[in-house]
Parts: C-alpha cells; structure tokens; sequence
C-alpha cells in the first residue's frame, strides 16, 4: 500500500488585499533578487541590465538591490510599478519573489497600522493620507 501524503492544513487569512492601498508597496526596502531582475527585464522586453537601472537601486553598502521608489499620494513613497490610482501592481505577473511570497502569515500588517492609526484619530472609518 503506497503511504499517503498528509492533507495540508488551508490558512485562513485575516486579509484582503482588494480592500488595501497598497500598503506593502510602500515598504521603504523591497529587496530584489537577480531572477526578479531578469523576469522584469522579460515582462518588459529589455535586457538585464537595462531593467537593473530603470527598476532598481543598490542599498548602500550592502551589495544588495532595491525597488525604486516615486512620490505617492497616499503615503510618502510606494514602489514605482504601482498604478497609484488602481492601488495594484502593474507587473503582477512579473513582480519580484518577496511580492509574490508577501504576507508570510495568515494577517496583512496593514490592519495592523490601520487599527492603531483609527484608534489614534478617535476615529473608526479613518484612512490614512500622506
């Protein structure tokens, strides 16, 4: 008899991201990947490192690559391949592995900040503006 595998345990989520600004966007360090690179260089139709400069920064120091940032009206900065009117990734399809394995857990950190935010403003249908 061939042993079966054990059932997976679904995660129930405390989320959605349809309800959300983007907050994961605005993360100050969106770390990339030399794969992440190459699959926006692909999405994009450029070469590596065509999509090294136009996409991302070096950390200082550190050797490591960053998504680059713009101006945002909701929040400081978000990541440049925000749609900043839709709140939605514009390579979703092609967005780098930390996006795609984001959030590690069953709850978005974003109805965290929210819930301390409302509780700040006295406040239960705030929403956060830059």
């Amino acid at each position: 008899m061939k042993p079966t595998k054990p059932f997976p345990i679904p995660v129930r989520v405390a989320y959605s991201c349809l309800k959300c600004p983007a907050y994961c966007c605005t993360y100050a360090e969106i770390e990339v990947t030399p794969r992440d690179v190459a699959r926006l260089a692909g999405h994009f139709k450029i070469d590596y490192v065509q999509a090294e400069a136009r996409y991302t920064k070096a950390k200082a120091g550190e050797g490591i690559r960053l998504l680059r940032h713009r101006k945002d009206d909701v929040f400081e900065s978000a990541c440049m391949l925000l749609d900043q009117e839709k709140r939605r990734c514009t390579v979703y399809a092609a967005r780098p592995a930390v996006c795609r394995a984001y959030p590690d857990a069953s709850r978005c950190g974003y109805y965290d900040f929210l819930k301390f935010e409302r509780e700040q403003q006295g406040d239960p249908e705030y929403i956060a503006r830059a």
